[in-house]
């Protein structure tokens, strides 16, 4: 019996310093998470580039950070509030060190051009908020009549920029009904410019059904600009 309690007494003991140590060390990795969490630009899909920097899918939800300041979809993060942005890890430990709320400055790349642009970061509710606002909007989600599978990344020849080249239109689809055909390449979707395809099913998503955009395509040689009334999905 001896033995049994001096054996329970040694338990309680090594339980009560654990539980000590972990009141008085500071933060440490496992709660970063947290910060993180709290704290966005308003991107998605976060990329390392191959060149250097991180890059993105789309900017999301609408009224982000990110969308306010007009950043889109396939721009390059080179720095965020002063400091370099070499990979995700960067991105990722800057975030959790800056508090919602915040002012600062992102420089990024666009069409090889440098850019830089003021945004103040929001929390996690705060982007939920923004999320689900959008989500479950009255007006539902814009239609063009495209296969976005079909979809692909294009080079504008003689220019350097990118669009979405659109290969399958569907006959009585808005896109084909305005005058949009095969092979189009897409530049600018409602006065945003698209250099990805992330960006461009995004930016359709948000277009108001039965509203008209302008389109601008490249067509062969030919930038043409075209409205088009969105349909509704």
């Amino acid at each position: 019996m001896t033995w049994i309690f001096l054996g329970l007494a040694a338990l309680f003991i090594a339980g009560f310093l654990i539980s000590a140590l972990r009141k008085q060390r500071p933060p440490d990795a496992r709660n970063q998470p947290q910060s993180i969490i709290e704290t966005s630009l308003g991107v998605s899909e976060l990329a390392n580039a191959n060149d250097g920097g991180v890059t993105f899918n789309n900017v999301y939800p609408p009224d982000s950070p990110a969308d306010k300041a007009g950043l889109v979809g396939g721009d390059m993060l080179t720095a965020c509030d002063g400091h370099p942005v070499r990979n995700i890890d960067d991105v990722v430990s800057l975030l959790g060190q800056t508090p919602a709320g915040k002012k600062i400055e992102v420089s990024y790349l666009r069409d090889g051009e440098t850019r830089k642009a003021l945004l103040t970061t929001i929390s996690h509710d705060q982007f939920e908020l923004l999320a689900q606002s959008f989500e479950n909007r009255p007006a539902g989600n814009g239609s063009l009549g495209f296969q976005d599978t079909e979809t692909k990344i294009v080079r504008v020849a003689g220019k350097n920029v990118s669009g979405v080249k659109m290969n399958v239109l569907s006959a009585s689809g808005p896109a084909a009904l305005a005058g949009i055909q095969t092979g189009d390449v897409v530049t600018e979707f409602d006065g945003v410019p698209i250099r990805n395809r992330g960006e461009f099913l995004m930016r359709v998503r948000r277009a108001i059904p039965y509203s008209t955009v302008n389109v601008i395509v490249v067509r062969g040689t030919q930038q043409l600009q075209i409205p088009v009334k969105m349909g509704k999905r």
